[in-house]
């Protein structure tokens, strides 16, 4: 995946920290919506939070829907985005979106801010680095 040029080895041991944790939240939530996808594996966000700060450890293996690989370069994004800014930015707000959205465009992913945005925001709000 493409990184902004601030991306350090920080952000990424962040990332590895909580992305299975993520994934875990991603099934369940998928399951409780609609009981025909997603897995029921019984996560609460309780679990994902402490998956995802190190602070319990993450299930066995599962096999992840493949739309976890469409949301997953926006959470990615928003978890490395409130390390690297939060002093600056401690809370959303319209500078900080112009920022992000600038730099998510000129990473080239192939996904436009519009389609990433919910989840780049939904990282942001929901993880400490």
């Amino acid at each position: 995946m493409n990184k902004p040029q601030w991306w350090t080895d920080k952000h990424e041991g962040t990332w590895d920290r909580i992305k299975d944790a993520m994934k875990r939240d991603w099934e369940q939530t998928k399951h409780d919506l609609s009981k025909e996808s997603g897995k029921d594996l019984d996560q609460s966000a309780g679990d994902t939070v402490k998956q995802a700060a190190g602070k319990e450890s993450i299930p066995g293996p599962h096999t992840p829907n493949d739309k976890w690989g469409d949301v997953e370069q926006g959470y990615r994004f928003g978890a490395g985005s409130r390390g690297q800014f939060e002093n600056e930015y401690p809370s959303w707000n319209e500078k900080l979106e112009h920022k992000l959205s600038t730099e998510w465009t000129n990473l080239e992913t192939g996904k436009d801010w519009d389609s990433v945005k919910a989840h780049v925001k939904s990282a942001w709000h929901g993880i400490k680095n």
